[in-house]
């Protein structure tokens, strides 16, 4: 098991009299990832509420600030049990046999425009036998050919501007190797979150993006960038692509006063099974298995 301890602090100036905001920064609760504690502390005494939304358990906290500073600061104690799986049994799924809530996992999304991406990857990857490997291939080819670059791109950035100007960021990474699967029939989607791991020469820690791929009936993570080990990955929230996921979405006139302060540690303590992310061989699993509802007649 890997424990995490986390801290974000947002700073905004709140420009109207009052402005409504949406932000996920409380770490999603699945079966694989659960929160043994946390606290919010807001300096405005405002009423703020949490939603917890679908079974991916993205968690969203609403509020209403005043005009004038805004501070907010979540500190949490989070555990992950990875399901681990070898890469060998690991395949595809037909069309015909995906759940139906999986379908907006194939199809194309604001970011990942699946559907210009036909001919390029069946072109790279159609002779590729599906499972696994061609997954892998798939995130490898992203690492390859896009360069990691902090600030190189913008909220608009989209998979088809990554594939031209090989340049990006993790959300960048993210979209594109999430157009070529979904180009191939495999159900991709978007993770935001923070992970543990990275060189420390990249910088401070900031806000990650990755990649789940539906393999064998479960999603399994992929983090086409390579920064960090897959066992240091922490979900805030899923979706289709950046656009779903965003950790503050800000309805009114709100400046961000200094960029987010985020950090996080790993728990060493062998005693109680705590134990440090490193690379493996296993490919990881943090989701559970999707329920789909049939009707008959």
């Amino acid at each position: 098991m890997v424990r995490l301890e986390i801290s974000i602090a947002l700073a905004y100036e709140v420009l109207d009299t009052s402005c409504d905001l949406l932000l996920n920064i409380h770490p999603a609760i699945t079966a694989s990832q659960q929160v043994a504690s946390e606290s919010i502390t807001i300096n405005q005494p405002l009423q703020h509420n949490l939603y917890i939304q679908g079974d991916d358990g993205t968690r969203l906290m609403r509020l209403q600030a005043a005009r004038g500073p805004l501070q907010v600061h979540y500190q949490g104690v989070v555990d992950i049990q990875h399901i681990e799986s070898p890469p060998d049994v690991l395949m595809e799924m037909a069309v015909a046999d995906l759940p139906l809530e999986l379908f907006s996992y194939i199809y194309p999304s604001r970011y990942c425009q699946s559907d210009r991406f036909l001919a390029l990857a069946n072109h790279e990857f159609g002779s590729f036998a599906p499972g696994y490997y061609r997954v892998l291939a798939i995130r490898d080819w992203v690492k390859q050919r896009t360069r990691f670059v902090k600030g190189s791109t913008a909220g608009s950035t989209s998979a088809i501007d990554t594939l031209v100007d090989h340049i990006g960021v993790c959300r960048d990474f993210a979209h594109l190797m999430i157009a070529v699967c979904r180009a191939l029939n495999i159900p991709a989607r978007f993770v935001s979150g923070i992970d543990y791991g990275a060189d420390p020469s990249m910088g401070p820690t900031d806000f990650h993006a990755y990649v789940e791929v539906f393999l064998s009936d479960r999603w399994y993570l992929f983090d086409p960038t390579g920064i960090s080990p897959t066992m240091g990955l922490l979900r805030l929230g899923t979706g289709r692509d950046a656009a779903d996921v965003s950790f503050a979405t800000v309805f009114g006139a709100v400046i961000a006063t200094v960029p987010p302060v985020i950090s996080i540690v790993a728990v060493e303590d062998h005693a109680r099974g705590f134990r440090l992310p490193v690379h493996q061989a296993m490919v990881l699993s943090t989701a559970g298995k999707p329920v789909c509802h049939y009707l008959s007649k």
